[in-house]
């Protein structure tokens, strides 16, 4: 059995997705980032980072530790063959993209929302920066979406899952997807996917009741 280490956030909500999508089993163990229990030292001990996700797998009867969403979902394509093609240009285009998506898409989105909400003192500057860059970058999405079905290609790849994390949970920069056709049509087309439906239900009740 493998375990996910998580919360609701942008960042968790990836391993499950492809989790569902690759019909593994998986149990989910609750990391409240809200409470700061991801800094707690239990949690160090698994990533000492102090981030969800992480995953916890049984390689050859060895207790495997992995962090950072993009390893995950590259480890978890390649230990099941899907999601991930095999070898040349399509598989380059899936790197390509989860590569955009670690250096652009999520620091821009996470930063804008942090300049926005969590800074404790006002930093327009800032906000005004990553709020742009965030936008620029949806821009971008939405023009090769233009193109093409997915994020890499024609196919749903681990590419898709790991952009629509942060899509998913845009509230928290203050992001739309308002003019962005493209983009609007693939993150519907993504979010009815019955395996993203089903990991959203899971993550969501990590939540605790108000």
């Amino acid at each position: 059995m493998i375990d996910v280490h998580a919360f609701a956030t942008p960042n968790s909500v990836k391993v499950p997705i492809a989790l569902e999508e690759m019909g593994l089993a998986y149990e989910l163990k609750p990391v409240n980032v809200r409470k700061g229990e991801q800094k707690d030292e239990a949690f160090i001990a698994l990533n000492p980072n102090g981030k969800v996700p992480v995953l916890v797998d049984d390689v050859d009867g060895e207790r495997f530790v992995l962090t950072e969403s993009a390893a995950i979902l590259v480890y978890l394509a390649e230990k099941t063959g899907k999601l991930l093609p095999q070898s040349g240009v399509a598989r380059a285009r899936v790197f390509e993209q989860l590569f955009f998506h670690a250096s652009g898409l999520s620091p821009a989105f996470g930063n804008a929302g942090f300049f926005k909400r969590s800074s404790p003192e006002p930093q327009l500057v800032a906000e005004a920066r990553f709020t742009g860059e965030a936008e620029r970058i949806l821009g971008l999405l939405d023009t090769k979406l233009g193109d093409q079905a997915f994020a890499a290609g024609d196919d749903f790849t681990i590419a898709d899952i790991a952009h629509f994390g942060w899509l998913w949970r845009r509230q928290f920069p203050g992001l739309t997807l308002d003019g962005h056709p493209n983009l609007s049509r693939w993150y519907d087309e993504v979010a009815a996917r019955p395996a993203v439906q089903r990991a959203i239900a899971r993550v969501e009740a990590l939540v605790p009741a108000a």
